[in-house]
C-alpha cells in the first residue's frame, strides 16, 4: 500500500467529460442516416473503440479504410453537437482536482480517436494538465486489453502498479486492472463498476480525497 500515488491516468469520455449521451445520440443519428436502426446503442458502444463499434453496427467485412471513415464521420458529428456545450459537460470537480494534484504526473489514456481527445483537451483548456496522451490507435489492442494503460505508464516513467486509473466503464476497469493498476470508478453513468477500489459520483465527492489520503 503506497501512501501517495506516483501518477494518475484518466480515461476521457465519462471521466473528464460527460459525453456518453451525446455519443449515443450521434451514433443514432449517423446510423439512421444509413438506414440502420440499432437497439441498446449505449450498452453496446460503452468503452469500445470505433473500429469495433463500426464492425458490429455497420458491417464486419468492410475494408479498413471504410471502417475508419465511418468512425471519423460519426466523430465529426459528435464534435459538431458537443461544441456549443463543451464547458457544461466537463465532469464536476475535474479542474479543481487537477489543480490540487498538479505535482503528480498525469496522463490521458482513451480508446477515443486523437481528434476527439484534442477537441476536449483544447476546448476545455485542459491540455497543459497532462504530460502524456495515449489514444486508442496508438496501441494494438483496445480496452478491455491493458495496452493503453501500460503505454501511458511507460511514457510517464512509472510502474503501472503505482498508478491510479480513473474509469467509467466496465471495459476500462478491466483494462486498468489488467495493467496492474488500482482503479477508481467515476459514476457519471453507473455506480456499478465491479473491480474498482472506490466509485465516486464526480471529483467533488469527498470520498475521493479521503481514499487518496
Amino acid at each position: 500500500m503506497f501512501s501517495r500515488p506516483a501518477a494518475f491516468i484518466f480515461d476521457l469520455d465519462g471521466v473528464l467529460i460527460d459525453s456518453m449521451p451525446l455519443h449515443r445520440d450521434a451514433w443514432r443519428i449517423y446510423l439512421n442516416r444509413l438506414g440502420i436502426p440499432i437497439e441498446n446503442i449505449e450498452l453496446r458502444m460503452h468503452g469500445r473503440r470505433n473500429d469495433e463499434i463500426v464492425s458490429e453496427f455497420i458491417g464486419r467485412d468492410l475494408p479498413a479504410s471504410e471502417i475508419f471513415e465511418h468512425g471519423a464521420a460519426k466523430e465529426r458529428l459528435f464534435r459538431e453537437m458537443m461544441a456549443p456545450a463543451l464547458q457544461a459537460h466537463i465532469v464536476p470537480g475535474v479542474r479543481e482536482f487537477l489543480a490540487k494534484w498538479q505535482a503528480t504526473p498525469r496522463a490521458v489514456a482513451s480508446n477515443a480517436e486523437s481528434a476527439n481527445i484534442d477537441f476536449v483537451l483544447d476546448g476545455a483548456g485542459l491540455r497543459g494538465c497532462f504530460s502524456v496522451i495515449v489514444d486508442g490507435h496508438q496501441v494494438a489492442r483496445a480496452k478491455p486489453a491493458p495496452d493503453v494503460y501500460l503505454r501511458a505508464a511507460e511514457l510517464l516513467g512509472v510502474a503501472p502498479a503505482d498508478c491510479i486509473v480513473f474509469e467509467d466503464s466496465p471495459a476500462g476497469v478491466e483494462a486498468g486492472r489488467a495493467a496492474g493498476s488500482r482503479v477508481i470508478g467515476v459514476g457519471t453513468h453507473t455506480m456499478d463498476l465491479p473491480g474498482t477500489e472506490l466509485v465516486v459520483r464526480d471529483f467533488h465527492d469527498p470520498a475521493l480525497e479521503r481514499w487518496l489520503s
